[in-house]
């Protein structure tokens, strides 16, 4: 419902929860270049900062949908921020995606996208679960076909996350395991009981 300055309450409580978060910019990660530049639309921009501190790897509609804002609002506030250096944008096939700048490499990169899919990142956590997993294992857990199990392999493959020498085997899986355990809120239920139980998993070693 609108409030009677025209601003929507519902994302009103939405900016002002992931702007706590972006607010203490400098201590979060993000540069303080970018905390600096801030203007009278600092509540929208720490918004995004908030979000993008929590959800690492969204694209460009996710970020619009979730903060409820603008398609140009949206790229307005992106585009300073980026001037800002407080975040950086890199292509994942037809998706622009955003993430603090700064904190990942282009190996996790690569691997918050595919964990932004929801049937790659099924494999991804099933195989972090039972490195021993085949492709039919895959497809009756995560109730899809075998065919879209193979063309998920092939992707995570050639994505540098996945080897098939020898059945199929997560790449650098510590490094996966953290960014899904740090991060797992916004990778759903699946997710979240893997980072109740990660401390079972945390023999592996890149």
């Amino acid at each position: 419902m609108p409030s009677p300055d025209g601003v929507d309450d519902e994302k009103r409580a939405t900016l002002r929860r992931f702007a706590a978060l972006g607010a203490t910019a400098p201590i979060a990660g993000f540069s303080e270049k970018a905390a600096a530049t801030d203007d009278g639309d600092s509540d929208a921009r720490n918004a995004i900062r908030g979000y993008l501190s929590t959800t690492p790897g969204a694209h460009f509609s996710k970020i619009r949908d979730d903060l409820q804002l603008g398609t140009g609002e949206t790229q307005h506030h992106l585009r300073r921020l980026e001037d800002g250096e407080a975040i950086e944008r890199y292509s994942d096939g037809d998706y622009k995606r955003f993430v603090p700048a700064g904190r990942f490499d282009e190996f996790e990169k690569r691997a918050l996208g595919y964990l932004r899919r929801e049937t790659a990142r099924g494999m991804l956590i099933e195989l972090l679960v039972a490195p021993d997993a085949t492709a039919g294992d895959l497809a009756d857990v995560l109730d899809v076909s075998p065919p879209t199990v193979s063309k998920y392999a092939g992707e995570l493959e050639e994505a540098g996350l996945l080897s098939r020498e020898d059945g199929y085997e997560v790449r650098r899986p510590a490094t996966v395991l953290l960014l899904v355990v740090r991060y797992a809120d916004s990778f759903g239920e699946r997710a979240t009981r893997l980072a109740g139980n990660a401390d079972r998993l945390l023999s592996y070693e890149d």
